[in-house]
């Protein structure tokens, strides 16, 4: 069974990656620029990486066909949806936390390359019941 540490070192991980593709291209470029570099640096690191998944709508047994699709998929477990915007808004928030609701995982990550310090301003993270409830992992 998979753990809150085990979640979290990921996640940390992820967050790795995304401060090295930043440090490397800096702020200014589309966000499908960043989404390549950081599927293929995660990839390399070897982790499971699904890009621009689907995020499948079930409204009262209705499956409705919309294009809802995430950024990054990694190891089945943590969304992580990229932006280049000048500020996070809690629109981009709403967003994140939907999908993570409709996927059932545990934990996401906001990430935003039009920053200086992918670290201390350019990430969020967030977690769901489904992440409280799972082992601590100590």
């Amino acid at each position: 069974m998979t753990t809150q540490k085990e979640i979290n070192d990921l996640s940390y991980q992820i967050i790795g990656c995304a401060i090295e593709v930043h440090q490397e291209l800096g702020p200014g470029l589309l966000e499908s620029v960043y989404e390549k570099c950081m599927a293929h640096l995660l990839k390399e690191s070897g982790f499971e990486v699904n890009r621009q998944q689907n995020v499948p709508i079930e409204f009262k047994g209705l499956k409705l066909d919309c294009d809802l699709r995430l950024d990054l998929l990694i190891n089945e477990l943590i969304v992580v949806e990229l932006k280049t915007v000048e500020t996070i808004l809690p629109v981009h928030e709403a967003q994140l936390l939907t999908y993570l609701k409709l996927l059932k995982k545990p934990k996401g990550i906001l990430i935003n390359f039009n920053c200086t310090n992918i670290f201390k301003e350019g990430q969020k993270t967030f977690v769901t019941e489904i992440f409280k409830n799972l082992p601590k992992g100590f």
